[in-house]
C-alpha cells in the first residue's frame, strides 16, 4: 500500500507539470482565434465614460490579458498566491491595461469583491475544477454590475449517450487526481442556464486537442 502511493505521488509530480504547460500556454495558442472572437465586444460592457471594470477569476499566469480592452482596470482573482511573480512578468508586457490588485481566493468566495462592482468578470478552464460551479456563479452574478458580462470558456462533459462520455467516467478519477481536483464530467452549461442571468450566449464546440477528454467545450457569455 505504501509503496502504491509514493507511486501515484511520483506520477502526479511527473504528470501535473505536462498539464499546466499544455493548459496555459499550448492551449493558448490552439484556442487564440476562438478568444479573439469571444472577447472582441467587451468593450460593449465598459461604464458610460469609457471605462471597463473587469475581474478575472482564476487569472493563473495571465495568459488573456492580450484580448483584453485598452485601458481596461484589471482586478485579478487566484486561489494559488504562487502566480502573483508570474503575473508580474505578464503585466510589464501588457501595457495597454490598468491592474487594481491581486486577491488570493476561489471562485466560491469572493468576499473582498464587493456587489455590483465590475463590468466584466472572465473564466476559462476555472468551472471545471472548483468545488462548487453553482456557488461559483452565484458569487459572479453578486459582484457583476446590473447589465454586466460574465465570459466562459471551459471543457466539460460529452453527451451521455457517446463513447467519449464513457472513457470520460473511466478516467475521470484519475485525471482528477492527476490535476488538482480538475472534473471531465461537468455539465456545466446546465448551471449556467439556471443560476439566474436574463441573457445567455452559449455554444458547444470539440476543441482542436490532442486529448479527447477534454475536446468538449462551451464558449461564451451571459448577462446579469
Amino acid at each position: 500500500m505504501m509503496m502504491l502511493l509514493v507511486l501515484q505521488q511520483c506520477m502526479k509530480i511527473l504528470i501535473l507539470p505536462v498539464y499546466v504547460l499544455y493548459f496555459t500556454k499550448i492551449y493558448n495558442k490552439i484556442m487564440h482565434k476562438l478568444k479573439e472572437t469571444l472577447f472582441k465586444n467587451m468593450q460593449d460592457f465598459a461604464n458610460p465614460s469609457g471605462k471597463l471594470h473587469l475581474l478575472e477569476i482564476g487569472v493563473g499566469p495571465g495568459t488573456n490579458f492580450q484580448f483584453y480592452p485598452p485601458n481596461s482596470c484589471v482586478t485579478c482573482v487566484d486561489y494559488n498566491p504562487n502566480f502573483q511573480n508570474c503575473l508580474l512578468e505578464n503585466m510589464a508586457q501588457n501595457t495597454h491595461l490598468h491592474f487594481e490588485n491581486f486577491v488570493v481566493a476561489s471562485a466560491e468566495n469572493l468576499s473582498s469583491v464587493s456587489d455590483n462592482s465590475v463590468d466584466v468578470v472572465v473564466c476559462t478552464l476555472v468551472l471545471c475544477s472548483v468545488n462548487s460551479p453553482r456557488t461559483a456563479l452565484k458569487e459572479i452574478l453578486r459582484v457583476l454590475k446590473p447589465g454586466g458580462a460574465f465570459y466562459f470558456i471551459d471543457h466539460v462533459a460529452a453527451d451521455r449517450s457517446t463513447w467519449m462520455y464513457f472513457w470520460q467516467q473511466v478516467f475521470n478519477p484519475t485525471w482528477g487526481y492527476l490535476t488538482d481536483g480538475c472534473s471531465v464530467l461537468r455539465e456545466t452549461w446546465k448551471e449556467l442556464e439556471n443560476v439566474g442571468f436574463s441573457k445567455l450566449n452559449l455554444q458547444h464546440l470539440m476543441g482542436p486537442l490532442v486529448l479527447n477528454l477534454v475536446r468538449p467545450h462551451i464558449y461564451g457569455y451571459a448577462v446579469k
